[in-house]
């Protein structure tokens, strides 16, 4: 009797860690927030969490960290390991630093993917085909920098002005496809997620990038502001440098069927799915959650007393406004915006 054909085995990739960062405010709870959702979605995930958190120093006015015990304890329950991490180049003057000085307290040498803390995760990550070698960045973005400035430098002399700073060659990180002059020609990125096969590498390049420009630009960013597009504006080359680039992962994925970087509650409830409010309410829903996140006055009205669904009533989702401050903007109006 002729045996049966094996069924083949699906391909078993190698473990990664997470890393968010959270600190004293909206951002534990955020961090609690995708904690459950990595747990629900992803629940042989076979990583470490680290939730990032930077200690009091010098560059905090008031002490950033996490010390609320209920919350740790939940963290903990979830598997989340607290990463602390000394502020040494950005603190309060660029909390968005946190994201470049925080890589460096990571385990060195192992793969590694940052997501903000304001990401639910909603399907299985463990699916992801990363490419460690080939670090890529969230494409859900608008063309937020450069503002070109009447008779100022335009988006090619920006953009090629930085990439000669640090050596780099400018015309392969074009896209061909685009017409010269239009963002999305030049590679930029949200720094909402991003990877690498170590975070030692990556967080030292990202801040040598990120101090560079800060410290000394180039002249034609002098009509240019970096606060708070700095980290989106060093990703790219830090990116390019390495060997990444765009479409590094399927489409479809991260920003897609696997996370949602929904930003802040309210533009939740504005414009993301059906599914994903489901989500958000079901990893929500325990009572050990409900009673910490009902400490969290967006939390507590947007999911728990009904203002978001209500808000929800206001767009709709198969014909949003084209730009996130037009979204922004009409929830404001309407008295719903929280953050």
């Amino acid at each position: 009797m002729a045996k049966r054909a094996s069924k083949p085995k699906a391909e078993k990739r190698k473990p990664f860690n997470i890393m968010i960062v959270a600190q004293r405010g909206r951002l534990q709870y955020e961090a609690l927030i995708f904690a459950a959702s990595l747990r629900h979605s992803c629940p042989d995930f076979a990583g470490r969490l680290f939730v990032a958190v930077p200690q009091p120093g010098p560059l905090w006015p008031t002490d950033p960290s996490v010390i609320d015990p209920d919350i740790l304890a939940l963290l903990a329950e979830m598997g989340a390991e607290i990463l602390p991490f000394e502020s040494r180049h950005f603190g309060a003057q660029y909390p968005y630093g946190n994201k470049i000085e925080a890589l460096l307290a990571m385990p060195e040498g192992e793969a590694f993917v940052f997501f903000d803390t304001d990401t639910l995760i909603t399907g299985d990550l463990g699916s992801v085909p990363f490419d460690f070698d080939r670090p890529t960045a969230s494409l859900r973005r608008e063309g937020t920098w450069p503002q070109i400035e009447l008779y100022g430098p335009d988006h090619s002399a920006i953009w090629s002005s930085l990439y000669a700073k640090f050596g780099l060659d400018f015309e392969s990180s074009l896209d061909s496809e685009q017409p010269d002059g239009y963002w999305q020609k030049y590679l930029y990125f949200n720094a909402g997620f991003f990877f690498y096969r170590c975070p030692h590498v990556f967080g030292q390049r990202f801040l040598d990038t990120a101090l560079a420009i800060r410290d000394t630009p180039p002249p034609e960013l002098v009509c240019q502001s970096l606060d708070p597009w700095l980290d989106q504006v060093a990703l790219p080359l830090v990116i390019h440098a390495l060997g990444g680039g765009r479409n590094t992962l399927p489409d479809g994925l991260l920003d897609g069927d696997i996370s949602c970087h929904y930003r802040l509650l309210p533009m939740l409830y504005a414009r993301e799915s059906d599914a994903v409010v489901a989500l958000l309410e079901e990893v929500t829903s325990p009572n050990r959650i409900k009673r910490v996140l009902k400490g969290h006055d967006p939390a507590k009205r947007m999911i728990y007393q009904g203002r978001g669904t209500k808000l929800r009533e206001m767009f709709d989702r198969n014909a949003l406004p084209r730009r996130e401050q037009m979204i922004r903007n009409q929830i404001k109006k309407a008295g719903f915006w929280m953050r």
